[in-house]
């Protein structure tokens, strides 16, 4: 079961943090911080399709991340889910077509192995 649950929150986290990433994209760079501009920014992020996407997959994956919490250890549940890191890199080259350096890569690489460690 934890790895099923951990295999969900993989998914809807890797999801939401890339349709977070293209949402805020379409929207553009929040610029006016006083309360009425603010308003106004919500309203538009409430409407973007990228941006309720992204929050329905991240609710999924706090309701999977609650469920994993009673069947595993802390210790080993937040490496674990640490993949996401890899997942994300890889779609922002690939789908948002961002530049990832080496260095990103290979930080990437080492959270692998550190998955790999815990999951021993």
């Amino acid at each position: 079961m934890k790895w099923l649950l951990i295999g969900v929150i993989v998914a809807a986290t890797t999801v939401g943090e890339v349709l977070q990433a293209k949402g805020m994209r379409h929207h553009g760079e929040i610029r006016d911080f006083r309360p009425g501009a603010l308003g106004r920014a919500a309203a538009a992020l409430a409407r973007n399709r990228f941006v309720i996407g992204s929050v329905l997959a991240m609710a999924v994956s706090f309701f999977a991340y609650m469920g994993l919490l009673t069947v595993s250890e802390l210790s080993f549940a937040v490496p674990a889910t640490a993949i996401t890191y890899v997942l994300e890199t890889a779609l922002a080259k690939y789908v948002l077509k961002e530049r990832v350096t080496w260095r990103r890569w290979l930080g990437a690489s080492l959270v692998i192995c550190g998955v790999a460690l815990v999951s021993q």
